[in-house]
């Protein structure tokens, strides 16, 4: 065995890496996805799509190693989290589009379960606010909606999963309908706690226990491939939602140690141990992981804070307002300016995540005059992106759980050195990158390696971890607060804007 496979399934592609046993990356394959939005707040997948886009991207990606099935120690899997695909067991397939995490259609369901007092319940329970961004919900719109669902459910004939059940479903033929840790404490159903689907919760969303899946370990075989799919079967190894990956590969490995990934939305993740931290100021409180099974497994607990829109704002400028042709035109564009002429750019397209949870937010572009010109509008929207995290981080400050003395970055928009440095001079310490930005592949690697023997203790991979450049803080702290209280101030015109 030389190689191994990791599976990374995000919201605007699927991609498939190859990993050597030294964590260097021998092959990649990547392939974007459809979005569809039927309606204002509606965002959906094809969840057909999706499996055959990573199916097509892993075998592409051996081929480009030249490898074969032969040569995978293992498979690992990170996928992007709180998307709900409902399926038919008898024939794995979909009864309706996947709901994707950023869609905003049971808002008003939420809406109503906290004004009817049930806010403090789900959050002891499950470390969650109330919010259409987990999978809950979104289920109970299925079985409410999609013809006769809710009664085949009750009857076993349907399975639920988020992304990491369906791909494994496809991968095993159908023989394993599982989920993991990381991904059953996004839904709103999962006690972190007792590490387990939690009775009240599923009465309270009406969801029939029959079509849940069985919660494993993070890292832990599985099960294995189908044969046909790849000439031979492999082991399923690893299985974690996209920002827990991210963080293992990061090596954030102690309590304390906190990273962010940029890709479409932002993920703020700060490892507690092995005891969860309940928040104060609204973050969330979940699982990173769980290496092996009890008695003598590790699990350590993560303090997250979810943007919803970051790298997604740059795909506006180029897709929606045609402001750059290609996304890596941002930074020379945001670059030709010094600051944003006053300009202030509240990307909350799908709402606003923590610290606010507002779900009728929505974006909005003030402080403009005659000589705000598109290089401005670029500049405030990476100062957006970077403001939306200094929110997350000054929370968990609050929460006791900081201060943050450095910060580990990854995903696409690490790779812009401007934005890293605006993070750096809004947070007022350091932001780190590391020479391998495939993070959240590298954790799915890892915890596939983990399992079947690559690795013997997940300490070990920290020696893995390697920065690649330092970004340090240059600017004042009156600096910073003035700009915080500009953008507070946008945040606050931005907040209910949707609400009848």
């Amino acid at each position: 065995m030389t190689c191994l496979l990791a599976l990374d399934q995000g919201t605007s592609s699927s991609r498939a890496i190859v990993f050597d046993l030294a964590g260097q990356v021998l092959a990649t394959a990547q392939r974007e996805i459809r979005q569809s939005y039927p309606e204002p707040g509606w965002v959906e997948h094809d969840a057909l799509e999706i499996w055959q886009t990573q199916l097509n991207c892993a075998r592409q990606a051996l081929a480009e190693a030249g490898l074969t099935a032969r040569d995978v120690a293992a498979i690992g899997i990170a996928n992007q989290r709180e998307t709900t695909v409902l399926w038919d067991r008898s024939n794995g397939r979909a009864l309706a589009p996947a709901i994707v995490w950023q869609d905003r259609r049971t808002v008003p369901e939420c809406e109503h379960l906290r004004a009817a007092g049930y806010a403090g319940l789900i959050h002891s329970r499950s470390g969650l606010e109330v919010d259409a961004y987990f999978s809950a919900t979104k289920l109970a719109w299925l079985l409410d909606r999609v013809p006769d669902a809710r009664r085949r459910a009750e009857a076993g004939e349907l399975a639920f999963g988020t992304i990491d059940s369906w791909l494994v479903w496809q991968l095993t033929g159908g023989r394993h309908h599982v989920t993991d840790v990381s991904n059953a404490s996004r839904t709103m159903l999962f006690d972190i706690h007792r590490q387990c689907w939690d009775a009240d919760l599923l009465a309270l969303f009406r969801i029939p226990a029959a079509v849940l899946p069985e919660v494993v370990a993070t890292s832990g075989v599985l099960g294995e491939t189908a044969p046909e799919l790849f000439g031979a079967a492999i082991p399923i190894g690893g299985l974690a939602g996209d920002q827990q990956a991210a963080t293992f590969g990061q090596a954030c490995l102690a309590p304390g140690s906190a990273k962010n990934t940029y890709g479409t939305g932002c993920f703020l993740m700060l490892n507690t141990g092995a005891q969860p931290v309940a928040s104060r100021h609204r973050l969330l409180t979940t699982l990173g992981w769980r290496i092996g099974d009890p008695p003598g497994a590790r699990t350590d607990y993560m303090l997250e804070g979810s943007v919803f829109i970051g790298g997604a704002l740059v795909q506006w400028l180029r897709d929606g307002l045609g402001l750059i042709e290609r996304a890596a035109d941002i930074e020379a564009l945001a670059g030709s300016v010094s600051d944003s002429n006053g300009a202030v750019l509240v990307p909350a397209f799908a709402g606003l995540g923590a610290p606010y949870w507002d779900g009728y937010a929505r974006g909005i572009l003030v402080g403009l005059t005659r000589g705000v010109t598109r290089a401005h509008i670029a500049r405030a929207a990476l100062d957006a992106i970077a403001l939306q995290t200094v929110d997350l981080v000054d929370a968990m400050n609050k929460d006791g759980a900081g201060p943050l003395t450095e910060l580990r970055v990854d995903g696409a928009a690490a790779r812009n050195n401007l934005l890293m440095q605006i993070q750096a001079d809004l947070l007022g310490v350091p932001v780190i990158r590391p020479r391998q930005t495939e993070t959240t592949a590298l954790g799915a690697a890892y915890f596939a390696g983990l399992a079947v023997g690559v690795w013997n203790t997940a300490e070990e991979l920290a020696a893995h971890w390697q920065a690649e450049r330092i970004f340090t803080p240059a600017r004042s702290a009156d600096w910073r607060l003035a700009h915080l209280h500009e953008w507070h101030r946008a945040v606050e015109r931005a907040r209910g804007w949707a609400a009848r």
